[in-house]
């Protein structure tokens, strides 16, 4: 079970990495935030869409990694049935009954009295 969390998280790490990689390299398409707080648009004179592959690959590289995340939380989340005697709880006993001798009988310690004045 670890193999295969540690196998999800490395692919789930190795996605990430390719996504930035994917984002910073693609070219500003304008508008969005820059363009609202009065910012020149840098798109304007360059290149202003990105090709489609590198929209394809971003979204695709999203999408597998929230897939490999769910897939390790359901893989992960669930007790594996293999080894049955770890899942099942510890049986508790109930102590012992004990019972006091009759002839020695136990009262309760009383506080010292003040004297009066």
């Amino acid at each position: 079970m670890d193999t295969i969390f540690t196998l999800l998280m490395v692919l789930v790490m190795v996605a990430s990495v390719l996504l930035v990689i994917i984002v910073m390299a693609q070219n500003p398409k304008g508008g969005g935030l820059s363009s609202t707080f009065g910012g020149a648009s840098s798109a304007q004179f360059g290149v202003q869409r990105t090709n489609d592959f590198m929209e394809k690959a971003t979204w695709t590289l999203g999408g597998t990694i929230i897939v490999l995340i769910l897939l390790s939380v359901v893989i992960t989340g669930k007790p594996s049935q293999a080894l049955p005697a770890q899942q099942q709880p510890a049986k508790k006993e109930a102590p012992a009954k004990q019972s006091a001798p009759a002839s020695s009988t136990t009262t309760p310690a009383q506080a010292p009295v003040a004297p009066a004045k």
